[in-house]
């Protein structure tokens, strides 16, 4: 499931037996801030879960932001909200349907650039890759290619099963990717034309190709004249039962303005890869941390401690009572941290009117998956590739 340096989208995780359960995911009152920067702030992105900014198509823990979109070099510009928020894959993601402004398409060796990711459950997203002006919060703009997300472009490669058709069938408008590397597949892509990612086209007929950097989908965060170095992600805590909703914020650049300046946070460096090892049990997997899923992902440690949910929410963990927990991250270097946490009963959770839950978990075979209830709480930094900070030199996280 895990591509390395394309894509680490575990969100599909997340979307699997999300909809399990009846509660509504209504407009009523949500978390304080916590601290939270003001969202006018020119570096600062605001990211409801569950909230104002997201649709009313929302799974539980589902981060969402808003996004411009321009057309390149102009002031022809939209706005689009319940753009989920993934810390773990690379670059802007927006489905045909949610576009109000014409992005001229990227062009490769004399074709049309179109891309196909795969994600783990099966689905996928194909369609032409475009250059547009993306604004996150109060930033400059930055011209970025972007992935517009449209199953009917062309022919779909036979490798790209399942193609999500519309926001409605994904649950978002899009995806906003911000982790460590600045694009979504990097030197693989720009050297080889079988990487499973990109194709050009002639009429319906689509071919695998080479990239350069400059035309793959980029993460528009690296792009950033002053704050590119990295993200912090900030969220107040989650109490056992959940909330109905819950403001927080994105943060850009590390100790690059007077809002960002890391205080009080141990870093943990990643592998070239962007993961870390966590040791659960006397088990250390491959991990990482990811705001995409909504629930910690990890192996059960028996059936007794962690069974898993009748249907439909089959893949969700369903224990007697809520079960507290820890495990430990390892960094590529430095010295290891301890993370308590606790799991509940999902299927209980998911009857209730809340839909920002700390403590909801589920199965994940080989991997940790430290998904966004571990956000809560806590300012998480993410390093990117290539760039420093008194933190250090990413990839590394902190918290």
């Amino acid at each position: 499931m895990k591509s390395g340096r394309t894509l680490l989208l575990f969100l599909v995780l997340a979307l699997a037996g999300c909809g399990g359960g009846s509660g509504g995911s209504g407009s009523g009152a949500s978390s304080g801030g916590g601290g939270t920067p003001p969202p006018s702030a020119e570096n600062v992105l605001a990211v409801t879960v569950n909230g104002s900014l997201c649709s009313g198509n929302s799974y539980p823990n589902k981060p969402c932001v808003s996004v411009t979109v321009c057309s390149p070099g102009t002031t022809n510009c939209q706005t689009i909200n319940d753009i989920l928020l993934d810390t773990a894959s690379y670059g802007l993601r927006i489905f045909k349907q949610a576009l109000g402004v014409s992005l001229p398409q990227e062009s490769v060796n004399s074709g049309p650039l179109a891309e196909c990711v795969q994600y783990g459950d099966g689905t996928s997203h194909w369609g032409p890759v475009s250059m547009a002006g993306v604004i996150l919060g109060n930033e400059p703009v930055v011209q970025v290619p972007i992935h517009v997300v449209d199953a009917t472009y062309g022919t779909a490669p036979a490798g790209c099963r399942n193609a999500d058709r519309s926001p409605a069938e994904a649950g978002f408008n899009g995806i906003l990717g911000v982790g460590f590397f600045a694009q979504d597949c990097g030197p693989v892509c720009a050297s080889s034309g079988a990487n499973g990612l990109y194709y050009t086209c002639a009429g319906s007929a689509c071919s695998g190709t080479s990239v350069p950097l400059t035309n793959q989908v980029q993460n528009p965060a690296a792009l950033l004249p002053q704050d590119n170095n990295g993200v912090i992600v900030r969220f107040p805590g989650v109490s056992p039962g959940g909330l109905l909703s819950v403001n927080g914020s994105l943060i850009f650049g590390i100790g690059t303005r007077t809002n960002n300046a890391p205080s009080a946070v141990k870093t943990y460096t990643a592998n070239q890869f962007g993961e870390l090892t966590t040791t659960f049990g006397s088990i250390s997997y491959g991990s990482f941390f990811d705001t995409g899923s909504n629930g910690l992902f990890f192996p059960s440690p028996s059936a007794s401690v962690l069974p898993d949910c009748a249907p439909p929410n089959s893949g969700w963990y369903c224990p007697p009572a809520t079960t507290a927990f820890s495990a430990t991250n390892v960094p590529v270097s430095g010295s290891p941290g301890t993370v308590s946490f606790q799991i509940g009963n999902f299927a209980t959770l998911i009857n209730s009117s809340n839909r920002a839950f700390s403590e909801i978990g589920g199965s994940e075979f080989g991997g940790f998956d430290w998904g966004l209830p571990f956000y809560f709480g806590r300012d998480v930094y993410m390093g990117f590739e290539g760039k420093g900070s008194s933190l250090g030199n990413g990839l590394y996280w902190a918290y």
